[in-house]
């Protein structure tokens, strides 16, 4: 969620009566510890990491939304430059007014994909070579759109983007083309009624044979089942009260437990398969405004873009590992 001309998404989120409380932990679920910074960035300069892809290396490349750049970033702090997305003359990017990169994602053989959103034509899916180089626009979305969240399915080879204003989950061929609007509805449409406060679908990923996808104004996770075809499934509602929700990860491959970024409070929790959650990161761990979680093992890489503290836009590392059952 790159900043806007206001706090607006602290207060756009309207969370209905009677969502789920957080709960306690219990025996056998995941717990999260070690919280440490590894890299301080420079929200002067516009270094606020919205989005994470992870390098087998372990190093993470990182979208910075107002720098309209990819970033990676070692395990021990040290960055290099990938890719910077052309500056865009007058844009009308929805939101923000200015020119973000946004959502991530990584092929197996390195190649990245951003989404960029710009309120022209040069708003879509634009693709990074491995290692680094030029960017290449291979997909159109609308310019009145707001492509966020990002996520690959390398079997069938396509890429799904979050739109956060149009309320929609694009499709796009891994080689480029055409988009399909794969999945539309309320759930996935923004609940604020001011411009600079519509977010609905945001954060995405593509797990257990399902597209999940995070809505900002709503403060649901979400599931959209892809069946056999190709097309997607009934939208399910897998938890509530998640205040200004932006991107989430899972904890393990074969189970829905997540760790979600919860921007407005700067908190990372733990969202258990029911729909219950906990709060397991906080400021005084490190969090600025968190906006993305990525999972690989027992690490977890975590985004802090500072878009309303302004202070210490970050990529903070820890260690998850599940709990003894008693």
């Amino acid at each position: 969620m790159p900043r806007v001309h206001r706090p607006a998404v602290v207060t756009a989120v309207a969370v209905a009566a009677g969502l789920l409380a957080a709960a306690p932990a219990t025996g056998g679920e995941a717990t999260v510890s070690d919280p440490h910074v590894v890299a301080h960035l420079q929200f002067a300069r516009g270094e606020s990491p919205e989005n994470i892809a992870l390098e087998p290396d372990g190093s993470a490349d990182l979208t910075l939304s107002n720098a309209r750049q990819v970033l990676n970033v070692t395990r021990q702090g040290r960055t290099r430059v990938l890719a910077t997305l052309p500056e865009v003359a007058n844009p009308h990017t929805p939101v923000v007014g200015s020119a973000v990169v946004l959502g991530i994602a990584r092929a197996q053989d390195g190649t990245l994909f951003v989404n960029y959103a710009t309120g022209t034509a040069a708003t879509g899916v634009w693709r990074v070579p491995a290692h680094g180089g030029t960017p290449r626009q291979i997909a159109q979305l609308p310019p009145t759109g707001f492509p966020n969240g990002l996520a690959l399915d390398e079997r069938r080879g396509v890429l799904y983007a979050a739109d956060s204003v149009l309320g929609t989950v694009w499709r796009v061929p891994r080689a480029g083309g055409v988009p399909t609007a794969w999945a539309t509805g309320a759930a996935l449409e923004p609940r604020n009624p001011r411009p600079a406060a519509k977010v609905g679908a945001n954060g995405l990923r593509f797990h257990r044979g399902a597209v999940w996808v995070s809505n900002t104004n709503a403060g649901t996770l979400l599931r959209i089942p892809v069946r056999e075809n190709g097309s997607a499934g009934a939208i399910e509602t897998r938890a509530t009260g998640l205040y200004a929700l932006d991107d989430f990860d899972f904890v393990e491959r074969h189970r829905d437990t997540a760790l979600a970024a919860m921007t407005g409070g700067s908190e990372v929790a733990l969202v258990r398969p029911d729909g219950t959650h906990r709060v397991v990161l906080t400021p005084g761990d490190g969090l600025s405004n968190p906006t993305s979680v990525a999972v690989r093992g027992r690490t977890v890489y975590v985004t802090s873009a500072a878009y309303f503290t302004r202070k210490d836009p970050n990529l903070l590392l820890a260690r998850v590992h599940q709990r003894a059952r008693d």
